[in-house]
């Protein structure tokens, strides 16, 4: 197998595997940062926003949605366009996304809760001050962040891209 494809397979792991590489990871100075999404059709806006959140920590993991998780968050039908092995081998092959893990909850938060990472980032859709987790812009996860003295940020989205807008697209 070519080097680099074993280079990027290395990087996708499962949530078991997740917590002892994280764990192999840690130390004194090492700043975990944590993200999630369904990436179906990988963008402009995807690779901006996962490049902002890998420089606020020294290790970026990305949680990635699974099939089952997509349609549960009753996207369109046709959603995934790309099954979640495609979607996490793109993830990890982002020079700056360090570990890739699919999860099949509607929610990261069992994730979120194991791994404790040091800074959760979400996108500028989201409200890190948001307390009320039945709020559309609750950030899944913040109040444990917050709780063990981490960071809960969020980052400007790349007005005009998005998913659903290329499916638009591509459908007219």
């Amino acid at each position: 197998m070519n080097n680099n494809i074993a280079h990027i397979q290395n990087k996708i792991c499962t949530s078991k595997n997740l917590i002892e590489k994280c764990h192999e990871l840690r130390n004194d100075s090492t700043k975990l940062c944590f993200t999630n999404g369904c990436f179906d059709v990988l963008h402009l806006g995807h690779v901006m926003y996962l490049a902002e959140a890998a420089s606020l920590g020294s290790y970026l993991i990305v949680g990635v949605n699974s099939d089952r998780s997509v349609k549960s968050l009753g996207k369109s039908p046709n959603r995934p366009v790309n099954d979640e092995s495609s979607r996490a081998f793109l993830i990890a092959a982002l020079e700056f996304v360090d570990l890739v893990v699919v999860f099949d909850e509607e929610t990261p938060e069992s994730i979120i809760k194991d791994l404790m990472p040091d800074i959760l980032v979400k996108g500028g859709d989201y409200d890190p001050e948001e307390s009320d987790n039945t709020s559309p812009k609750y950030i899944v996860g913040r109040d444990y962040i917050l709780n063990n003295g981490g960071k809960v940020q969020t980052i400007n989205l790349v007005e005009g891209y998005s998913t659903t807008e290329i499916l638009k697209k591509l459908n007219s």
